[in-house]
């Protein structure tokens, strides 16, 4: 198959899986109630009391980016449970008998979470904007975070299928992804500045891939400071590049 063609059939199950999001618009409104009291309860009153120092920014401002990763993240590492639902139902094994091979398949519902990103990433903007934050304002800057949302969602959307892979089982694939996704919102900047944390916890930092993402989002929607996007988006980049592959052979095991 040459590249064109698993271009076109990624696009195919890219678009198969937007279209059953639009006949369940509402699962991206129900993920929205977490962010949401993250930004109104828990963004407002540190932002009153100035506990969480953040140098210029209001702290507020600072959270925003942290809740859109974190939204991105919550919904993209589930990912897996639908591909175990998919093996369940038939689904893959016809999918695996067509010419379309597996990297399409991956790459293809895995760039689909990176919608529902898109959607709860206008939503918590818009939020943030009626509640006093200011963004950065500029195309290169937009579509810098459109690049970033979809690129950071296929990475996880990618992690959740290797898990699904060795895990198998939906029960306990659920237990796992929510012993991990705490570990990964917590060992980032979501919270707080990298400069507070222990000394352990900014090493682990370096190695979590969703440290690169709020420092993208952060630096592209409220600091306008660009020094280090290209630094951070090529980290991402390599994260991404590792977990689609990871994922196919992944999704060879699952049909094992």
């Amino acid at each position: 198959m040459n590249p064109w063609q698993r271009i076109k059939k990624t696009l195919v199950i890219f678009e198969f899986e937007v279209r059953n999001l639009r006949h369940d618009p509402l699962e991206v409104f129900v993920r929205l109630i977490q962010p949401t009291l993250w930004l109104v309860i828990f963004g407002t009153v540190f932002t009153e009391y100035r506990a969480i120092p953040t140098g210029n920014l209001s702290y507020l401002a600072f959270l925003t980016p942290g809740v859109m990763a974190q939204s991105l993240l919550f919904t993209a590492i589930f990912y897996g449970i639908a591909i175990t639902w998919d093996k369940d139902s038939g689904i893959l094994a016809k999918l695996m008998v067509t010419p379309t091979n597996r990297g399409p398949i991956v790459v293809g519902k895995a760039m689909s979470a990176g919608v529902r990103g898109l959607l709860q990433a206008a939503v918590i903007i818009l939020l943030a904007f009626a509640l006093g934050v200011a963004f950065v304002v500029g195309v290169v800057n937009s579509l810098a975070v459109i690049f970033v949302i979809v690129l950071a969602s296929t990475c996880f959307a990618c992690l959740s299928i290797v898990f699904a892979s060795f895990l198998r089982r939906r029960e306990r694939f659920m237990g796992v992804i929510q012993l991990i996704t705490m570990p990964l919102f917590f060992a980032s900047t979501a919270l707080y500045p990298l400069a507070l944390m222990p000394a352990p916890l900014q090493i682990a930092a370096q190695f979590n891939p969703l440290y690169y993402v709020v420092e993208l989002l952060r630096a592209l929607l409220i600091t306008g400071n660009l020094t280090f996007v290209p630094y951070n988006l090529g980290i991402l980049l390599l994260f991404t590049i590792f977990f689609v592959f990871a994922g196919i052979y992944g999704l060879k095991r699952l049909m094992q």
